[in-house]
Protein backbone atom coordinates (compact mmCIF):
# COMPACT_ATOMS: atom_id res chain seq x y z
CA UNK A 1 0.00 0.00 0.00
CA UNK A 2 1.00 3.77 -1.05
CA UNK A 3 1.68 5.77 2.68
CA UNK A 4 0.78 9.15 2.98
CA UNK A 5 0.45 11.45 5.90
CA UNK A 6 -2.75 14.69 6.60
CA UNK A 7 -2.09 17.37 9.04
CA UNK A 8 -4.92 18.72 10.04
CA UNK A 9 -4.91 22.25 11.60
CA UNK A 10 -8.32 24.26 13.11
CA UNK A 11 -9.07 26.87 10.27
CA UNK A 12 -9.58 30.17 9.78
CA UNK A 13 -11.67 32.66 7.61
CA UNK A 14 -10.00 33.59 4.11
CA UNK A 15 -10.16 37.05 5.33
CA UNK A 16 -10.53 39.72 8.61
CA UNK A 17 -13.62 40.82 7.12
CA UNK A 18 -17.05 40.01 8.57
CA UNK A 19 -18.33 38.93 5.43
CA UNK A 20 -15.79 35.79 5.72
CA UNK A 21 -15.54 35.33 9.16
CA UNK A 22 -19.39 34.83 9.32
CA UNK A 23 -19.39 31.72 7.58
CA UNK A 24 -16.36 30.05 9.21
CA UNK A 25 -18.23 30.99 12.62
CA UNK A 26 -21.07 29.18 11.53
CA UNK A 27 -19.12 26.38 10.13
CA UNK A 28 -16.77 26.42 13.43
CA UNK A 29 -20.16 26.76 15.90
CA UNK A 30 -22.45 24.82 14.41
CA UNK A 31 -20.44 22.00 15.16
CA UNK A 32 -21.95 19.39 18.02
CA UNK A 33 -18.97 19.07 19.06
CA UNK A 34 -17.99 22.42 19.94
CA UNK A 35 -21.31 23.39 20.61
CA UNK A 36 -23.07 19.83 22.50
CA UNK A 37 -26.22 20.89 22.37
CA UNK A 38 -29.43 19.71 20.50
CA UNK A 39 -29.38 20.86 16.79
CA UNK A 40 -32.22 23.14 17.28
CA UNK A 41 -31.33 24.96 20.12
CA UNK A 42 -27.39 25.29 18.06
CA UNK A 43 -29.02 26.48 15.38
CA UNK A 44 -31.20 28.90 17.72
CA UNK A 45 -27.84 29.63 19.74
CA UNK A 46 -25.69 30.45 16.59
CA UNK A 47 -27.51 31.32 13.80
CA UNK A 48 -29.90 33.38 15.63
CA UNK A 49 -28.26 35.07 18.38
CA UNK A 50 -24.05 34.22 17.98
CA UNK A 51 -24.09 35.24 14.82
CA UNK A 52 -25.78 38.61 14.73
CA UNK A 53 -22.94 40.25 16.89
CA UNK A 54 -19.87 37.97 17.09
CA UNK A 55 -18.50 38.18 13.50
CA UNK A 56 -18.12 42.00 13.44
CA UNK A 57 -16.55 41.46 16.58
CA UNK A 58 -13.70 38.55 15.84
CA UNK A 59 -13.07 40.21 12.49
CA UNK A 60 -12.14 43.09 14.25
CA UNK A 61 -9.88 41.00 16.25
CA UNK A 62 -8.63 38.88 13.00
CA UNK A 63 -7.54 42.56 11.57
CA UNK A 64 -5.46 43.35 14.49
CA UNK A 65 -3.16 39.81 13.68
CA UNK A 66 -3.80 39.29 10.28
CA UNK A 67 -0.47 39.45 8.07
CA UNK A 68 0.38 40.44 4.78
CA UNK A 69 0.55 36.92 4.07
CA UNK A 70 -3.24 35.81 5.09
CA UNK A 71 -4.14 33.89 8.79
CA UNK A 72 -1.09 33.33 10.74
CA UNK A 73 -2.10 29.82 11.65
CA UNK A 74 -2.64 29.06 7.40
CA UNK A 75 0.69 30.27 6.99
CA UNK A 76 2.20 28.88 9.92
CA UNK A 77 0.75 25.41 9.16
CA UNK A 78 1.53 25.83 5.62
CA UNK A 79 5.05 26.47 6.26
CA UNK A 80 5.10 23.80 8.83
CA UNK A 81 3.94 21.50 6.09
CA UNK A 82 6.04 22.40 3.79
CA UNK A 83 9.28 21.73 5.77
CA UNK A 84 8.21 18.20 7.08
CA UNK A 85 7.95 17.23 3.54
CA UNK A 86 11.37 17.85 3.00
CA UNK A 87 12.29 15.76 5.88
CA UNK A 88 10.09 12.64 4.36
CA UNK A 89 9.91 10.54 1.37
CA UNK A 90 5.84 10.09 1.86
CA UNK A 91 3.48 12.33 0.44
CA UNK A 92 2.48 15.05 2.88
CA UNK A 93 -0.85 17.19 2.88
CA UNK A 94 -2.66 19.56 5.09
CA UNK A 95 -6.16 20.09 5.79
CA UNK A 96 -8.10 22.63 7.99
CA UNK A 97 -11.13 21.18 10.46
CA UNK A 98 -13.01 24.27 9.09
CA UNK A 99 -12.76 26.85 6.28
CA UNK A 100 -10.76 27.12 3.25
CA UNK A 101 -8.31 23.94 2.72
CA UNK A 102 -10.85 21.39 3.82
CA UNK A 103 -9.85 18.13 5.28
CA UNK A 104 -12.01 16.31 1.96
CA UNK A 105 -9.19 18.69 -0.20
CA UNK A 106 -6.35 17.37 1.85
CA UNK A 107 -7.67 13.63 1.50
CA UNK A 108 -8.26 14.37 -1.97
CA UNK A 109 -4.54 15.72 -2.59
CA UNK A 110 -3.32 12.56 -1.21
CA UNK A 111 -5.51 10.26 -2.77
CA UNK A 112 -4.33 12.00 -6.31
CA UNK A 113 -0.76 11.23 -5.40
CA UNK A 114 -1.78 7.39 -5.41
CA UNK A 115 -1.89 7.14 -1.32
CA UNK A 116 -4.55 4.60 -0.30
CA UNK A 117 -2.42 4.04 3.49
CA UNK A 118 -2.92 7.70 5.47
CA UNK A 119 -1.59 8.46 8.85
CA UNK A 120 -4.04 11.51 9.97
CA UNK A 121 -2.32 13.86 12.52
CA UNK A 122 -4.47 16.17 14.06
CA UNK A 123 -2.43 19.44 15.47
CA UNK A 124 -3.36 19.28 18.84
CA UNK A 125 -1.19 18.11 21.90
CA UNK A 126 -4.22 16.77 23.89
CA UNK A 127 -7.36 15.16 23.63
CA UNK A 128 -10.76 17.38 23.61
CA UNK A 129 -14.00 16.49 21.92
CA UNK A 130 -14.21 20.11 20.03
CA UNK A 131 -10.62 19.93 18.82
CA UNK A 132 -8.80 16.32 18.50
CA UNK A 133 -11.83 14.07 18.30
CA UNK A 134 -14.02 16.60 16.09
CA UNK A 135 -10.65 16.05 13.23
CA UNK A 136 -10.61 12.47 13.28
CA UNK A 137 -14.81 12.19 12.58
CA UNK A 138 -14.65 14.32 10.33
CA UNK A 139 -11.58 13.01 8.56
CA UNK A 140 -13.63 8.91 9.13
CA UNK A 141 -16.72 10.39 7.74
CA UNK A 142 -15.16 12.34 4.20
CA UNK A 143 -12.65 9.28 4.09
CA UNK A 144 -16.03 6.80 4.50
CA UNK A 145 -17.51 9.00 1.53
CA UNK A 146 -15.15 9.52 -0.39
CA UNK A 147 -12.47 7.40 -0.43
CA UNK A 148 -13.76 4.02 0.76
CA UNK A 149 -10.49 2.15 -0.05
CA UNK A 150 -7.99 4.34 1.46
CA UNK A 151 -7.28 3.12 5.34
CA UNK A 152 -6.52 5.55 7.70
CA UNK A 153 -4.54 5.37 10.98
CA UNK A 154 -4.60 8.65 13.67
CA UNK A 155 -1.80 9.78 15.81
CA UNK A 156 -2.61 9.66 19.13
CA UNK A 157 -2.87 12.78 21.00
CA UNK A 158 0.86 13.64 22.08
CA UNK A 159 0.95 15.73 24.37
CA UNK A 160 2.79 13.76 27.34
CA UNK A 161 5.33 12.47 24.80
CA UNK A 162 8.43 12.64 26.24
CA UNK A 163 10.83 13.88 22.81
CA UNK A 164 7.45 16.57 22.57
CA UNK A 165 7.83 17.39 26.17
CA UNK A 166 12.04 17.63 25.41
CA UNK A 167 11.00 20.25 22.23
CA UNK A 168 8.20 22.25 24.30
CA UNK A 169 10.37 22.44 26.74
CA UNK A 170 13.55 23.66 24.57
CA UNK A 171 10.77 26.46 23.03
CA UNK A 172 9.86 27.74 26.76
CA UNK A 173 13.42 27.95 27.44
CA UNK A 174 14.40 29.79 24.32
CA UNK A 175 11.49 32.39 25.11
CA UNK A 176 12.74 32.69 29.08
CA UNK A 177 16.57 33.12 28.40
CA UNK A 178 16.53 36.86 28.31
CA UNK A 179 13.49 37.26 30.59
CA UNK A 180 13.87 37.89 34.26
CA UNK A 181 10.27 36.45 34.77
CA UNK A 182 8.97 35.71 38.45
CA UNK A 183 6.24 33.57 37.37
CA UNK A 184 5.33 31.33 34.00
CA UNK A 185 1.25 30.85 33.26
CA UNK A 186 0.60 27.74 31.33
CA UNK A 187 -2.35 28.83 29.44
CA UNK A 188 -4.48 26.22 27.84
CA UNK A 189 -7.67 26.39 25.67
CA UNK A 190 -10.95 26.62 27.64
CA UNK A 191 -13.98 23.92 27.60
CA UNK A 192 -17.02 23.61 29.10
CA UNK A 193 -16.66 21.23 32.46
CA UNK A 194 -19.11 19.08 31.15
CA UNK A 195 -16.82 18.04 27.80
CA UNK A 196 -14.72 16.43 30.31
CA UNK A 197 -17.36 14.36 31.58
CA UNK A 198 -19.10 13.90 28.56
CA UNK A 199 -15.42 12.31 27.70
CA UNK A 200 -15.13 10.00 30.45
CA UNK A 201 -15.37 6.23 29.33
CA UNK A 202 -15.99 5.04 33.01
CA UNK A 203 -18.58 8.02 33.42
CA UNK A 204 -17.93 8.49 37.28
CA UNK A 205 -14.21 9.39 37.49
CA UNK A 206 -14.18 12.86 35.73
CA UNK A 207 -15.66 15.19 38.93
CA UNK A 208 -12.74 17.80 38.69
CA UNK A 209 -12.96 18.12 41.92
CA UNK A 210 -9.50 18.82 42.59
CA UNK A 211 -8.01 15.09 42.76
CA UNK A 212 -9.06 13.06 40.11
CA UNK A 213 -6.83 14.15 37.79
CA UNK A 214 -4.20 13.01 40.06
CA UNK A 215 -5.58 9.65 40.39
CA UNK A 216 -5.04 7.11 38.07
CA UNK A 217 -7.85 6.36 35.28
CA UNK A 218 -8.25 5.40 31.92
CA UNK A 219 -10.59 8.28 31.75
CA UNK A 220 -7.13 9.99 31.77
CA UNK A 221 -6.81 9.17 27.52
CA UNK A 222 -9.67 11.19 26.42
CA UNK A 223 -9.64 13.85 29.89
CA UNK A 224 -8.23 16.97 28.61
CA UNK A 225 -8.04 18.50 31.83
CA UNK A 226 -5.49 15.55 32.78
CA UNK A 227 -3.68 15.93 29.99
CA UNK A 228 -3.34 19.85 30.21
CA UNK A 229 -1.83 19.54 33.87
CA UNK A 230 0.60 16.99 33.30
CA UNK A 231 2.10 18.58 30.42
CA UNK A 232 2.75 21.42 32.69
CA UNK A 233 4.38 19.33 35.18
CA UNK A 234 6.60 17.36 32.90
CA UNK A 235 7.57 20.70 31.29
CA UNK A 236 8.46 21.82 34.77
CA UNK A 237 10.36 19.25 35.55
CA UNK A 238 12.31 18.91 32.43
CA UNK A 239 12.76 22.43 32.92
CA UNK A 240 13.97 21.97 36.92
CA UNK A 241 11.18 25.10 37.35
CA UNK A 242 10.17 25.64 41.01
CA UNK A 243 6.20 24.65 42.05
CA UNK A 244 6.01 28.36 43.26
CA UNK A 245 6.48 29.57 40.24
CA UNK A 246 4.34 28.07 37.83
CA UNK A 247 1.08 27.25 37.43
CA UNK A 248 -1.70 26.85 34.80
CA UNK A 249 -4.85 28.36 33.66
CA UNK A 250 -7.96 28.28 31.22
CA UNK A 251 -8.21 30.17 28.65
CA UNK A 252 -11.60 31.64 26.12
CA UNK A 253 -14.78 30.84 28.05
CA UNK A 254 -17.96 31.64 26.79
CA UNK A 255 -20.92 33.17 29.14
CA UNK A 256 -23.59 31.14 30.20
CA UNK A 257 -21.76 27.51 31.67
CA UNK A 258 -19.05 26.68 33.85
CA UNK A 259 -15.76 26.01 31.74
CA UNK A 260 -12.45 24.73 33.04
CA UNK A 261 -10.96 27.07 35.90
CA UNK A 262 -8.79 28.77 36.96
CA UNK A 263 -9.67 31.51 34.17
CA UNK A 264 -6.34 32.95 32.65
CA UNK A 265 -8.03 36.61 32.95
CA UNK A 266 -8.48 36.14 36.35
CA UNK A 267 -5.14 34.53 36.83
CA UNK A 268 -3.69 37.63 35.41
CA UNK A 269 -5.00 39.99 38.33
CA UNK A 270 -4.74 37.84 40.73
CA UNK A 271 -1.05 36.98 40.23
CA UNK A 272 -0.38 40.39 39.65
CA UNK A 273 -1.66 41.87 43.13
CA UNK A 274 0.00 39.17 45.19
CA UNK A 275 3.24 40.69 43.50
CA UNK A 276 4.20 38.49 40.71
CA UNK A 277 5.04 41.51 38.34
CA UNK A 278 6.82 40.03 35.53
CA UNK A 279 4.90 37.33 33.97
CA UNK A 280 5.80 34.62 30.98
CA UNK A 281 3.31 33.36 29.27
CA UNK A 282 3.17 29.85 27.44
CA UNK A 283 -0.30 28.81 25.32
CA UNK A 284 0.90 24.41 25.14
CA UNK A 285 -2.61 23.88 24.10
CA UNK A 286 -1.73 24.84 20.20
CA UNK A 287 1.41 24.07 18.41
CA UNK A 288 0.63 26.79 15.66
CA UNK A 289 0.05 30.57 17.02
CA UNK A 290 -3.46 31.90 15.64
CA UNK A 291 -6.40 34.35 17.13
CA UNK A 292 -6.43 33.03 20.48
CA UNK A 293 -2.43 32.97 21.16
CA UNK A 294 -2.17 36.39 19.35
CA UNK A 295 -5.04 38.40 20.01
CA UNK A 296 -6.48 37.32 23.00
CA UNK A 297 -3.23 36.41 24.62
CA UNK A 298 -0.44 38.34 23.48
CA UNK A 299 -2.46 41.45 23.73
CA UNK A 300 -5.16 41.03 25.65
CA UNK A 301 -3.35 39.50 28.37
CA UNK A 302 -0.61 41.80 28.22
CA UNK A 303 -3.17 44.62 28.67
CA UNK A 304 -5.11 43.06 31.57
CA UNK A 305 -1.71 41.86 33.48
CA UNK A 306 -0.42 45.52 33.64
CA UNK A 307 -3.57 46.71 34.22
CA UNK A 308 -3.84 44.75 37.40
CA UNK A 309 -0.08 45.67 38.29
CA UNK A 310 2.15 43.93 36.43
CA UNK A 311 5.21 45.69 35.41
CA UNK A 312 6.62 43.10 32.48
CA UNK A 313 4.99 40.24 30.18
CA UNK A 314 6.03 38.32 27.59
CA UNK A 315 4.17 35.81 25.19
CA UNK A 316 6.48 32.96 24.52
CA UNK A 317 5.30 31.85 20.91
CA UNK A 318 3.92 28.20 19.87
CA UNK A 319 6.16 25.64 18.21
CA UNK A 320 5.01 26.71 14.92
CA UNK A 321 7.39 26.06 12.04
CA UNK A 322 10.60 25.40 14.34
CA UNK A 323 13.74 23.10 13.50
CA UNK A 324 13.07 20.67 16.44
CA UNK A 325 9.34 20.85 16.12
CA UNK A 326 9.46 19.71 12.21
CA UNK A 327 12.28 17.40 12.78
CA UNK A 328 10.39 15.55 15.64
CA UNK A 329 7.07 15.25 13.44
CA UNK A 330 9.38 13.92 10.15
CA UNK A 331 10.84 11.18 12.57
CA UNK A 332 7.19 10.35 14.08
CA UNK A 333 6.19 10.09 10.35
CA UNK A 334 8.97 7.82 9.77
CA UNK A 335 8.60 5.21 12.21
CA UNK A 336 4.94 5.04 11.54
CA UNK A 337 6.50 4.90 7.79
CA UNK A 338 9.04 1.92 8.47
CA UNK A 339 7.78 -0.25 12.20
CA UNK A 340 4.33 0.95 12.02
CA UNK A 341 5.26 2.60 15.85
CA UNK A 342 3.05 6.01 16.73
CA UNK A 343 4.45 8.44 19.61
CA UNK A 344 3.35 7.58 23.09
Amino acid sequence: MAKGVLLVNLGSPDSPTKKDVRPYLDQFLMDERVIDVPKLLRNVLVRGIILNTRPKKSAEAYSKIWWDEGSPLIVISERFTEKVRKHTKLPVALGMRYGSGSIKEGLEELHEKGVDEVLLVPLYPHYAMSSYETVVVKALEEQQEHFPNMQVTTMPAFYSNADYIKVLSERIAEGLKDFEYDHVLFSYHGIPERHIRKSDPTKFHCKIDGSCCSINSVAHHTCYRHQCYDTTELVKAHLGLSEEKVSTSFQSRLAGDPWLKPYTDYEFERLAKEGKTRLAVITPAFVSDCLETLEEIAMEGKEQFEEAGGKSYKHIPCLNDSDAWVSLMAEWITDWEEKAVLPV
